[in-house]
């Protein structure tokens, strides 16, 4: 009875091995004989400095709001400044000095908002994910809260 027992271990442990091997030559193969392991490839995604997200159009004005930015810095304290210095030094990512000068505020928005997608599509946010190393952590940060930071942001740089 023992012997039986112990074949039947070594019998599943051998499938389980042999199912979790890195041959996987015949599933590719008959994927790509059904068809399903050829797909087009995305189309690339055009690049409008605008990046990936909801945030399709921002107005801001010449004046900072200074209540939406005093809410931005409440924001930012609370859930950006353990990764990000309000100079150009870098802590996690990068230093956020410039920001609103070197991108448009949508997206600097869309960064915010969709950071997981961005550095997935955006030519500039994989730049920055690959110099960075570090994938902006999604903070769940609505439409309404990420403005507040984007004015925070150009307060920041009029400042500066």
């Amino acid at each position: 009875m023992k012997s039986i027992k112990s074949a039947a271990f070594l019998f599943l442990a051998a499938m389980v091995f042999y199912s979790c091997s890195s041959d996987n030559t015949t599933t590719t193969e008959t994927k790509q004989e059904s068809g399903l392991a050829h797909q087009a490839p995305a189309a690339p995604v055009e690049d409008d400095g605008k990046g990936i997200g909801p945030v399709k159009s921002v107005e801001v004005g010449a004046d900072i709001d200074q209540a939406l930015a005093s809410e931005g810095q409440s924001i930012f304290e609370g859930k950006c400044s353990a990764c990000h210095q309000l100079s150009d030094q870098k802590v996690v990512g990068p230093g956020m000095a410039g920001v609103t000068e070197r991108r448009k505020p949508e997206w600097v928005m869309n960064m915010i908002i969709n950071p997981e997608e961005m550095t997935k599509k955006d030519p500039t946010a994989k730049k920055l994910l690959a110099e960075h190393l570090t994938q902006m952590t999604n903070q769940n940060i609505n439409e309404t809260d990420a403005r507040a930071l984007l004015e925070f942001l150009r307060q920041n740089d009029k400042n500066s």
